[in-house]
């Protein structure tokens, strides 16, 4: 199994090294607002009830209109996301201008908001996936969203709309100190839900989170959480972990369906509420990490001119990364959890592991 692994890890290495030099943008976020009904505790943007600067629905359409000239030869799947994205009041126009464009879309929610109506708007405007936030039985859920209620509410818009007959109803659990003894009992509400998949991560090191210390995750416990995971597949069951980390050889290929491959900037751009163009929106919002700004650049010129710093392996900036034994597999971790003022990663599981 390792040498299949090791070879399969070179293949993709290799791979890496010509996406670099020509990117395929498969999918694009939009981040429609920033405002939230929810005030999660570890939210990487640091959403809730906060003014949002958002750009007029004219400015998506021409967005798109251009997206659907510049790559129409496979266009990029939208990935709508906020904050909470049913707050944006033009959410149905603007969903329903991008499937006129024939434009694939799916979307991130607390789905505290859906309900029968909601779940009509969201086929007619052609939603195929959907990821919903439950991060905890009841009342750590409610707690770590601070969300009184959110964990009913959550659950009965999954319930609506697995009736809906969307392609893929997600559940996406972000695990705590607090939630990560809950993962048997969450299994078992899933398998009663019967949703698509049920993907699972540990609490990332970015936005309000760095300030939550005392939920994060031991690498004990990470490992813990990876075992039940792959226990699960093993099983059969549609349980997966994030795109996070490299994960090293003994759990790559088994606890998702393909090996580590950080998709910020070779995979994924995102436009931000206020129009800034980055890679992935869990990445840091900072001077070197925005690639510009669609309000005032061409977007598919930034694609594809600019961008280096995501087209650049990260242990170039790092001794320890350098001189990894695993360095071609990991090449430096996701760009989302590293540390751009003292260039270092803050998550490494090979690192703990040794």
């Amino acid at each position: 199994m390792e040498s299949i692994k090791l070879k399969h890890m070179h293949e993709l290495f290799l791979y890496k090294q010509e996406l670099r030099k020509k990117p395929q943008l498969r999918r694009l976020f939009l981040e429609l607002t920033l405002r939230c009904n929810e005030n999660c505790l570890h939210c990487g943007s640091r959403c809730g009830d906060v003014a949002s600067e958002e750009m007029p629905a004219e400015r998506y359409y021409e967005l798109l209109d251009k997206i659907s000239r510049d790559f129409s030869q496979r266009l990029p799947m939208l990935c709508i996301t906020g904050g909470e994205p049913l707050l944006r009041k033009e959410f149905p126009e603007i969903m329903a201008y991008a499937k006129g464009l024939g434009f694939r879309w799916g979307m991130t929610s607390n789905a505290t908001l859906i309900d029968e109506e909601k779940v009509k708007m969201l086929k007619d405007t052609g939603m195929g996936t959907i990821s919903v936030s439950i991060d905890g039985l009841r009342q750590t859920h409610d707690e770590f969203r601070r969300s009184p209620g959110g964990f009913d509410k959550a659950v009965r818009g999954i319930r609506l709309l697995m009736k809906g007959g969307f392609s893929h109803v997600q559940v996406t659990t972000v695990v705590t100190k607090r939630s990560l003894p809950q993962l048997p009992e969450l299994f078992e509400l899933m398998k009663e839900l019967d949703v698509d998949s049920w993907r699972v991560i540990g609490i990332e090191p970015i936005g309000r989170a760095l300030e939550l210390r005392d939920w994060w995750l031991t690498m004990a416990e990470q490992r813990q959480m990876l075992d039940f995971i792959r226990a699960r597949r093993r099983e059969g069951w549609p349980v997966m972990y994030g795109c996070s980390h490299y994960l090293g050889l003994e759990y790559e290929r088994e606890v998702r369906d393909w090996y580590f491959l950080c998709n910020a900037g070779v995979y994924t751009a995102s436009i931000m509420a206020n129009g800034n163009i980055t890679a992935c929106l869990d990445i840091e919002r900072r001077p070197e990490t925005i690639q510009g700004n669609i309000l005032r650049d061409d977007f598919t010129r930034v694609w594809n001119e600019r961008f280096e710093i995501y087209r650049t392996p990260l242990w170039t900036r790092n001794d320890k990364c350098r001189d990894c034994k695993e360095r071609d597999f990991c090449e430096g971790g996701a760009y989302h959890s590293w540390d751009y003022d003292n260039n270092e990663q803050r998550v490494c599981f090979i690192e703990a592991r040794d």
